[in-house]
Formats: structure tokens, C-alpha cells, sequence
């Protein structure tokens, strides 16, 4: 199972970071943020799975691509994000990773405004006069 490589990578690159942490600090740190970014490069093909699933889907039930495109747009936004959002507490800048999170819920807002829009007047249409 791939779950059980990335587990077995990530703790191995946990054991070494805390091994080196006590030498050389900075190189820990570089190791773990090669690490994750090489684990989110790895499930690229997943989430290419992952997408591409949802389309399939979003053709099938006539939804226009539009609606579908902003929605992953956000979840991409949510997801990098936090990833970085990680990596800064990870070096210790826990006020630049809030800075992060609150840059990722405000794109998130703007994003989400057109689809909000249509759900409201279409709630606006469904209410008898």
C-alpha cells in the first residue's frame, strides 16, 4: 500500500531529523521540508485521479464546469495553504503561518462569492411571491 510508504518514509525522516537536530538544526529542518514536499509530489498522481474522477462525474450529472472548477480551485487553495501554513510552525514562524491561513480564507471567500451568489438567487427563485 502506498500509505504504508509515506508512513515509513516520513517516520524514517522524523528519526533522522531528530538524530541531526542536536548538530546541525538547519539541516533537520531542510530534511523535513524535502521530505514533505517529495510525499506531495508522490500523490500528485492521486490527485490527478482524484479530479479527474470528479469531472467525469460533474459531466455525467450535466453541473456546469464553471461551479466545478472554482470548487477545486478552493479545495487546491485550502490545501496549499495548510501545507504551507506547516511548513512555517515547523520552522518555528507561528505568526507567519496565521498570516498564511488568513491569506488562504480570504481567497477562499472571494472565490466562493460567484457560487454563493447563484445559491442565493436560486433560494430567491424557489420562495413563492
Amino acid at each position: 500500500m502506498d500509505i504504508l510508504k509515506i508512513v515509513g518514509i516520513a517516520l524514517i525522516a522524523t528519526f533522522l531529523a531528530l538524530v541531526v537536530k542536536e548538530q546541525k538544526p538547519n539541516f533537520a529542518f531542510l530534511l523535513v521540508v524535502f521530505v514533505g514536499c517529495t510525499i506531495f509530489l508522490y500523490l500528485i498522481d492521486q490527485i490527478y485521479m482524484i479530479i479527474h474522477m470528479i469531472e467525469k462525474l460533474a459531466v455525467n450529472a450535466n453541473v456546469n464546469m464553471v461551479y466545478l472548477e472554482t470548487i477545486l480551485k478552493i479545495i487546491g487553495i485550502a490545501y496549499i495553504a495548510e501545507f504551507a501554513s506547516q511548513i512555517t510552525k515547523d520552522a518555528g514562524q507561528g505568526a507567519m503561518a496565521a498570516k498564511i491561513e488568513m491569506a488562504g480564507k480570504i481567497f477562499i471567500l472571494a472565490m466562493a462569492i460567484p457560487i454563493l451568489t447563484v445559491l442565493i438567487e436560486t433560494i430567491i427563485q424557489m420562495i413563492p411571491n
